[in-house]
């Protein structure tokens, strides 16, 4: 008589199949019985090694419906495991094509006691839960408003790209000029419109394998697969800029959009996707300078490590005043007298390394640290010129010019802070002279204006930087209030052998005279230069024939010895 047991079980936590004893029939060993499969609703069957070849032993009818009998491609799944001499094993396994693609779990257990491997497969269908994990994923990589790939996405490419060993790629990351600028003047609406319409002019462009991702606001990735070499990354980079250069017509408006586009070449030791738009992204913004695309230089990635470990730097050399100012003097060249001082920011480093200003000012600019470093060099300035006060007895005769910097010109409240610093030192506003360069004043002419009224109303002097460099409108030039200009040492420092230079500083005199302003030339190397331009009509000059910049003790040393 046989004594049955269950068949089998399952785990409610991984809803694994788990196989234990079937039936036992007296003098002809263990078996496992028909009816028992039969009562088990998802696919199953008994397959055991003989003689070194998989035999098929038996099966339910949930595995003849679900046409498993025919699936040659499990056979190597099953006689891997018998093999082993495992007792249990979970795999998966897909069969099919496209839409008829099937997903099962396939679990092995060993039937035990049993003169030849034998064991029993189950085959859980998994299709619903991995389609709905497919839909998820692809939604989740997804950018929806374009239908591109997004970041993710695009990431995903490019690791299946590197993972495949492609001999040779590129990626190309693409910026809007302009575009939020487009976004805050015509709405969001008005701003997705582009967007997409960008997404399907670049989509145009490019050949049918390449892959368009959308990985930013208004920045899109391009994955490149290369046949020959790398011009043809320049090749698509041109048919992109020619795609955009027709004017796109939105509500009432033609707007034309020009791009930064950044290239990295991939190579098959790469190991990093990250890495490589990285690059990309690097030579992107050298692209927005140069106007053109440019391809990564490991040179670039190097110097933008380098800013950063700047920024940190100075951040910290901000915040704990390692930083001081030097003063360079500015004489009247009529009559040989200091009548002020212009006040430079140095910095030496806790290593003791000399940092010039053309590297830092540069990284403070675009971090934003230019804010908190132009109002020290103020509040230190005017401290300075307090205590030269005090060592005179009184007025020392000299007022002292501090640059401001366009962006902090933009960003910053430049009349509240210019009030707190005189009033701290105890200065009125004619001792203060504030340089702004050209760009920081035609930028926007109509706020800058008010800007220079509540500064003229404190009394400071205003004085244009490096004129004659830059792109002055001389309409604004005259309505707005400014007292002096400086001419730019690129036309000071060879006029007496370039009449040309020699012809541009006259017109500046000229113009400054027609105007009411005065004039001071930058980079004064010979005394006979200063002498000439004394006889030109120049105001005041500064340079190295008359002094370097000196330190504050030095600087009023100088100021008492010249001035005697």
């Amino acid at each position: 008589m046989a004594t049955r047991s269950p068949l089998l079980a399952t785990e409610p936590d991984s809803g694994s199949v788990v196989y234990s004893l079937a039936a036992t029939t007296p003098g002809s060993g263990l078996s496992v019985a028909q009816g028992a499969l039969e009562l088990v609703p998802i696919p199953l069957v008994v397959a055991r090694l003989r003689a070194g070849r998989l035999d098929y032993e038996n099966s339910n009818r949930a595995f003849t419906r679900a046409g498993l009998q025919h699936e040659r491609a499990i056979d190597p799944l099953i006689l891997s495991f018998l093999r082993t001499g495992h007792d249990r094993a979970d795999v998966n396994w897909s069969t099919g094509e496209a839409v008829e693609r099937r997903h099962y779990r396939l679990s092995f257990a060993l039937i035990p006691n049993r003169p030849e491997p034998t064991a029993v497969v189950s085959f859980v269908d998994q299709t619903a839960e991995v389609r709905t994990e497919e839909t998820l994923r692809r939604e989740m990589t997804t950018d929806s408003l374009t239908g591109l790939p997004n970041r993710g996405g695009f990431t995903d490419a490019l690791e299946a790209m590197i993972g495949e060993g492609a001999p040779r790629w590129a990626v190309l990351m693409v910026d809007l000029e302009r575009f939020s600028r487009f976004n805050a003047c015509l709405g969001s609406l008005t701003g997705d419109e582009l967007l997409i319409t960008v997404a399907r002019r670049i989509k145009g462009a490019l050949r049918g394998r390449d892959v368009l991702a959308r990985t930013g606001g208004d920045e899109f990735g391009v994955l490149l697969t290369l046949d020959q070499n790398d011009h043809e990354a320049d090749h698509v980079a041109r048919r992109i800029r020619e795609a955009l250069a027709t004017p796109f017509r939105l509500s009432d408006f033609e707007l034309r959009v020009s791009c930064a586009i950044g290239i990295a070449f991939g190579y098959p030791a790469i190991g990093d996707a990250e890495d490589v738009i990285r690059h990309a992204q690097v030579a992107m913004k050298r692209s927005k300078s140069t106007k053109s695309a440019e391809a990564y230089q490991t040179r670039a990635l190097d110097s933008a490590r380098e800013e950063f470990a700047m920024e940190t730097a100075l951040r910290r050399a901000i915040e704990n005043e390692q930083l001081h100012l030097v003063y360079q003097p500015i004489l009247d060249l009529a009559t040989g007298r200091v009548s002020g001082f212009e006040a430079l920011a140095r910095w030496t480093d806790e290593q003791g390394a000399s940092c010039p200003p053309v590297r830092f000012i540069p990284v403070a600019e675009e971090s934003g640290l230019i804010v908190p470093l132009g109002r020290w060099a103020l509040d230190r300035a005017m401290q300075t010129l307090a205590g030269w006060d005090r060592q005179s007895g009184g007025h020392c005769g000299v007022s002292v010019a501090v640059n401001v910097s366009p962006i902090q010109f933009q960003r910053d409240s430049i009349p509240g802070m210019v009030e707190r610093a005189l009033a701290a030192a105890g200065l009125g506003g004619g001792r203060l002279k504030l340089e702004l360069t050209e760009s920081a004043i035609v930028a926007d002419p109509d706020r800058i204006a008010g800007v220079l009224m509540a500064l003229k109303e404190l009394g400071t002097v205003i004085a244009m930087d490096d004129f004659g460099t830059g792109f002055s409108n001389l309409a604004s030039l005259h309505s707005l209030p400014i007292d002096l200009l400086k001419i730019d040492r690129s036309f000071v420092t060879g006029m007496l052998t370039d009449r040309d230079q020699l012809a541009i500083v006259r017109a500046i005199l000229g113009l400054s005279k027609a105007l009411g302003m005065d004039t001071v030339a930058e980079g004064i190397e010979t005394v006979e230069l200063g002498q000439t331009l004394g006889a030109l009509g120049c105001t005041y000059g500064q340079g190295y024939a008359y002094a370097r910049p000196l330190d504050a003790d030095a600087a009023y040393a100088f100021l008492v010895a010249r001035n005697a």
